[in-house]
Formats: structure tokens, C-alpha cells, sequence
């Protein structure tokens, strides 16, 4: 767990080590809680509280960037320990924290309800008196330290990205990509794009990172997987792709196997790129690392062809 500007890093142990964060404000004492992964990541989030000297007592909010479940999985767990705190969340997320059946019902007729227990645990639900609605420039008090929720679609609908204007940096859940640590040269890391479904729009992405890019910010604290900087460099690299990753969908499109042609094509794109930035190893190994994200990423391109398909 590192710490800059009060900020901690922590992992909340999903899936593998350094693949998905959670992070922890402290500002005068009090705390606030950025995501929080699943119902097993809590104990984590408390042992991290207890690390920077405070209490469950003294964290005032959880706010989430989206509500998938690797993000906000365990907010209802977390938020029956934290007498005090109130879950912050963008409008569209707000009805699946306070009653999470339909979230749950999705997620299980995709990939079973055995899995989802043993993936996620049960989802708690919250009560509504607990729960703000985030709109767009929402404001976050955190002990006189301003944390700004903007609407940051893209990703998905229900997506905020938190910026924290005293230490300059933006959370960015999902918007910002993905960045894992294995990639890293030299202290640069690598980024490649999230379009996983079932809401990923090519326009709004584009928008979004420019509007945090805009900011100027020292950072950007990702969910996977914690902070890089590079923003321009990283910014640029996530557009490019973006672009790419929608014209391989589009020739994906004309053939019988879609989904795996699709697949394999995104593996090429980001070996070719993880490669151009210094990392050395082969495809097998960035599939290994990374072949859920590249699943996910075709899933969500081919539900976006599809609906494109419906608006024509």
C-alpha cells in the first residue's frame, strides 16, 4: 500500500495480485474510500483503515466510479462496517446499490450463479437513505478536501470519475484504461483500452479522456492497476487504439467466427504495441496476462456492432 497526498493503493485481491485497486483518502483525520472490488476485498479495505491510523468510524464516504461488480461488487458489505459513511454514486448506478437483484440477475445468467458466489460473494443491498446520487460535478466534502465526481461515459453510463484537485489527480475507474505493472519499461507504463459490455461507445470514450487530459492532472489512479502518470503520452495511446479496436471489430464482422477472429485480432494489436514499447515476451504470454481483458474487450465491441447495426 503506497501513499502520496494521503492517497492508499490498496489491492483488493481479485482475480491476481496488482489487478485490481481500491484507494483510501485521508484527509484530517477522516476517510474516504474510492471503489472497493468485491465482498471478499473487504477485510483488505478495513486492515487498510486500520494501517493509516483510523477507524471504520471515521470514514465518511465510499464513492464509486461505476458499479461493475470488480469495482463495486462489495459496497454493501462495506458500508454495513462503516457506521458513518454514505455511498456516492452516479444516478444511473444508484438503483442497483440499493437493490442489487437485477445486477445480480444479469451477471449470473452469463456466467452462472455458482460462479458469481464464488467470484463476487452475494451483493448486500444498501439502504436508500445511504446513498447519493452523483451528478455530473458533483461535489465530495472530504473533511474540506473537495473530491469532484464527473460524468464519464464511455465505459459504461453509469460511469464517474472522481478528481482530487488538492493532489491533482483523477480516479478513474475504468475511462482511463488498463495499465498492469508487468508491462511496465523502465518505469513507462503501457495502457490499452477497456470496451468491455455492454456499454462501450467509441465517441464518448474519446470524449471523456479528453475532458480528464484537459485537467492537466499529475496522475490518474487506475482501477487496474494503480497510479501512472505519462498522461498525454497515455492519453494519445488510448485514442489510437480505440480507433483501431473499432475498425478490427468492423472486419471481424464479415466473417463466421466473429468472436474468435475478433479476439485473436486484439491480441495482435496490443502484442504489437506492447512490443513497439520495449516489453519482449510473446503472445502466449500477453494472453496470459491479459486474455480475460482481451474476452471482454471483444464481447464489448461486438455488442457495440450489434447496436449499431439496430440504429442503422
Amino acid at each position: 500500500m503506497t501513499t502520496s497526498h494521503g492517497i492508499h493503493t490498496i489491492d483488493t485481491g481479485f482475480v491476481r495480485p496488482q489487478f485490481d485497486a481500491a484507494y483510501l483518502i485521508v484527509e484530517n483525520g477522516r476517510g474516504a474510500f474510492v471503489d472497493c472490488g468485491t465482498n471478499y476485498a473487504v477485510p483488505r479495505m478495513l486492515t487498510a483503515l486500520d494501517q493509516a491510523g483510523l477507524t471504520p468510524a471515521d470514514v465518511d464516504w465510499l464513492i464509486l466510479t461505476h458499479v461493475h461488480l470488480d469495482h463495486a461488487g462489495g459496497a454493501g458489505e462495506l458500508i454495513a462496517q462503516l457506521p458513518n459513511a454514505k455511498l456516492v454514486v452516479h444516478p444511473r448506478g444508484a438503483r442497483h446499490m440499493i437493490d442489487p437483484s437485477k445486477l445480480w440477475a444479469g451477471a449470473s445468467a452469463v456466467y452462472g450463479e455458482a460462479v458469481m458466489v464464488e467470484t463476487y460473494g452475494h451483493l448486500r443491498p444498501i439502504p436508500a437513505e445511504r446513498v447519493i446520487e452523483a451528478t455530473d460535478e458533483y461535489l465530495v466534502d472530504l473533511a474540506g478536501r473537495p473530491l469532484l465526481c464527473l460524468d464519464t461515459p464511455g465505459h459504461a453510463k453509469h460511469h464517474n470519475t472522481i478528481y482530487d484537485s488538492r493532489a491533482n489527480v483523477c480516479f478513474t475507474g475504468d475511462v482511463f484504461g488498463l495499465s498492469y505493472r508487468e508491462f511496465d519499461q523502465d518505469g513507462r507504463p503501457f495502457i490499452v483500452p477497456t470496451t468491455s459490455p455492454v456499454q462501450f461507445d467509441q465517441k464518448e470514450l474519446h470524449a471523456s479522456i479528453d475532458r480528464l487530459v484537459a485537467l492537466k492532472p499529475a496522475a490518474m489512479y487506475l482501477t487496474h492497476y494503480g497510479r501512472v502518470e505519462d498522461i498525454d503520452r497515455l492519453a494519445a495511446d488510448l485514442h489510437a487504439q480505440i480507433d483501431a479496436m473499432v475498425e478490427l471489430a468492423h472486419s471481424a464482422d464479415k466473417t463466421s467466427q466473429r468472436h474468435d477472429i475478433l479476439k485473436d485480432l486484439l491480441a495482435d494489436l496490443y502484442l504489437g504495441r506492447a512490443n513497439a514499447h520495449g516489453w519482449s515476451r510473446d503472445k502466449p504470454a500477453l494472453v496470459d496476462i491479459i486474455g480475460m481483458d482481451i474476452e471482454l474487450n471483444a464481447q464489448g465491441l461486438e455488442v457495440w456492432l450489434d447496436n449499431q447495426k439496430k440504429a442503422a
